[in-house]
Formats: C-alpha cells, structure tokens, sequence
C-alpha cells in the first residue's frame, strides 16, 4: 500500500487521537450528565471542525516541503473533499440516532454515553475496514468497480427511501433483543445492565447502545468505499473518517433539533453516493480531478440544505 504516511505522522496522528478521546471523556466526566445545550454543541462542533481543517492545513505545508507543490495541493484536497463526504454522510448517521434516541425515549443526560461508545466504536471499526480495504485495493484494482456499483445501489436505495420512517417495529434485530433479553421496565440512570434476583437484566440503554453499534457497521460501509473513491492513500482515508466522526457527539446535539429543518438532506446524500459511485465505475476511463469531485459533493449538499429550507416538508397524516 502506498502512502505519503510515515511511521512518524502515524504515530502522531494517533497519540493525537487519544488524547482528544481522553479529553473529551474527561470533559464529560466533569460537567456530568446533563442536557447538552445549543450554545455548548456549536463551540465543540465548532472546535472539532477548527482541529481538521487545522490539520488539514498543517498536512499541506508539511507536503509542500517534501513533495512538488502541485502534489500537495492535490493531497490536501482530497483530505478535504474525503473528511466533507464522510461528515455528510455522518449528519444521515445523526439523524438515525435521533430517531432511536426519540424512539426508545433516552433521557438527554444518558444520549451521551451512548454517543460516546458510538464514538469509539465507530473509530476502531473505520480503521480496520480501511486497512482491509486498502489492502483489497492494493491488490486486486477491481474491486473498486464492486465499491462503486455498491455505491451506486445504495444511492438508489436511499434515494427510494428518502422522506420515509424506518419501521423500527419490525427491525429484525431490535425485535430479537427485545424478545430474547431479560429486560428492565425502565431506565436505571447510565446503567447498562443490573443484576436482580440473581439474574443479569438489561437496560433499554443497553439495547439503544447495540442498535447503535449496528447503525455504525451500515454506515461505514457505506462511507468506506466512499472516500476510496477519492483516494486510496490509507492515510488520508483513515485521517478523514477519523476527524468526521470525533465531532459526532457535539454535532448530534447541534443538529438534533434542526433535524426536520433539512427533510431533504437524505436526497442531497444519496446524490452524492450515485455521483461517487459512477465516479469510482469510470476511474480507468475518465480521470475527475479532485477538485471537481470536492465541488459536486459541496454543491449537491448544498443545494440540498436550501432548498429544505424553501420547500417545506409534506404533513405527516
């Protein structure tokens, strides 16, 4: 697998990893369980976008004194046309949390938690379909035509499926947790699980956690080809889906009650796989610079966020 990643930007990159893990657990530790507000969800939203594209940044002079200036404008864009892909495809992700979260009606101090495992998971999880992926790719150049007819179906299918609720009654998995595992009748603060009458019994926290886990694995499969598609140095797919997803907690509660505001979002998005996956179907035939690529994804989600704003959404019956 080539890479313009070094042992030395590696290890950084993930000494850097853990400790914004760490301190944003502490700062969750600290302030407790509590309802995140509008204004404290925009300062770290704010702050984590600040940190990629500082990062962004601080790749591209770092690039421009070991490679020619042209490759390192071309690699600094896709870092930020792959992280621009992967936190869209992460607001979808939001706004099926949302709907667990409304749906098994979690106390806002305990969404948190949740979130923050979803954090973990989601990192562990990317890192190692991206290295699998990387190696696939590295090896066999084909598969970027299952990625991207992948991706083309999975555009067509949220296209066909935006603007509908998921049946989250007759969810295969929710249906067996519920029938399956000893459950409390309430939620026990932050716990998990409990053991009464020596037997273990599970909180609904606990069943929203696993729905969540599971929601983690569709998305990345969903994203990982994404981002292969507008490169293929591990390094750059890994930094980016990483940067996406450290800044889901504070976006969630940022977006969470302007969810029904952008009801056209999910349109935008699956434009964006469609136009991603023909993108990877063409790539040994047409070459889509990467700045193109970073101006139709901006454009389609843009585009997409307007219009939800001037078409109002069709009342529910």
């Amino acid at each position: 697998m080539q890479s313009i990643g070094t042992p030395m930007m590696w290890t950084a990159f993930a000494v850097f990893v853990v400790i914004a893990l760490i301190v944003d657990l502490l700062v969750l530790k600290q302030n407790g369980p509590h309802r995140v507000g509008r204004r404290e969800a925009l300062i770290w939203s704010a702050a984590w976008i600040g940190l990629a594209l500082l990062f962004n940044a601080g790749l591209w002079w770092y690039l421009k004194t070991h490679l020619p200036a042209v490759d390192a404008d071309r690699v600094a864009t896709e870092f930020l046309t792959g992280y621009l892909v992967e936190k869209a495809l992460a607001v979808d992700n939001i706004f099926v949390f949302l709907m667990l979260f409304n749906y098994f009606a979690v106390p806002a101090p305990s969404q948190q938690r949740v979130l923050i495992f979803g954090v973990l998971g989601a990192i562990v999880l990317r890192a190692v379909m991206i290295f699998v992926g990387a190696a696939l790719i590295a090896q066999f150049h084909w598969i970027l035509y299952l990625f991207g007819a992948f991706l083309l179906l999975t555009g067509a299918k949220m296209l066909w499926a935006a603007g509908k609720e998921p049946d989250l009654e007759n969810n295969p998995l929710l249906r067996w947790l519920t029938t399956h595992l000893p459950l409390t009748r309430g939620y026990r603060g932050e716990a998990l699980w409990l053991g009464e009458g020596g037997r273990r019994k599970y909180t609904p926290l606990f069943v929203v956690l696993v729905m969540i886990g599971v929601t983690d694995v569709i998305f990345a499969v969903d994203s990982i080809p994404a981002i292969f598609a507008i490169t293929t140095d591990p390094f750059i797919v890994l930094t980016s889906n990483v940067f996406a997803v450290l800044g889901l907690r504070a976006l969630y509660f940022l977006l969470a009650d302007m969810a029904a505001k952008f009801h056209l979002l999910s349109y935008g998005l699956a434009a964006v796989l469609i136009f991603i996956g023909a993108k990877m179907l063409l790539v040994d035939a047409i070459k889509i610079p990467v700045f193109a690529s970073l101006g139709v994804v901006v454009t389609l989600i843009a585009m997409a966020m307007v219009l939800s704003l001037w078409i109002k959404p069709r009342p529910t019956t």
